[in-house]
């Protein structure tokens, strides 16, 4: 990969905005895009949503499904509410009222998650 100035005696590698390292050691999280999509810069969602049978379900919607680890957020938020849950069209969804821990779980990763609905 050629970097900036390539060529000359001011030669340097592309780095990454966000954490200064070279673009081939760069772990940040990226969009489909390939934009930097970190915790932070997503708007997050927590919500409840009645179902059939009055079955009450917590679903966290607003995750970038290619720059956050769904599968991982979904096994600690089902881990720390002992519920069940899924992952449907890019929302986490978790088996009864659980808005407030799912609040303070996705809040620790660095996402700032605000509660919805009533």
């Amino acid at each position: 990969m050629s970097g900036l100035f390539d060529g000359t005696s001011l030669e340097r590698p592309v780095t990454c905005p966000a954490c200064d390292k070279s673009l081939d050691e760069c772990a940040c999280p990226r969009n489909a895009a390939g934009n930097i999509s970190r915790p932070k810069d997503q708007h997050v969602r927590v919500g409840r949503e009645k179902r059939r049978k009055g079955k009450i379900v917590t679903v966290v919607s607003g995750l970038d499904p290619v720059a956050s680890n769904l599968g991982d957020i979904l096994r600690q938020l089902k881990s720390a509410c002992a519920a069940g849950g899924t992952i449907s069209d890019g929302r986490i969804e978790i088996q009864g009222d659980h808005r407030e821990k799912a609040l303070v779980i996705l809040r620790d990763h660095g996402y700032p998650a605000k509660a919805t609905g009533g």
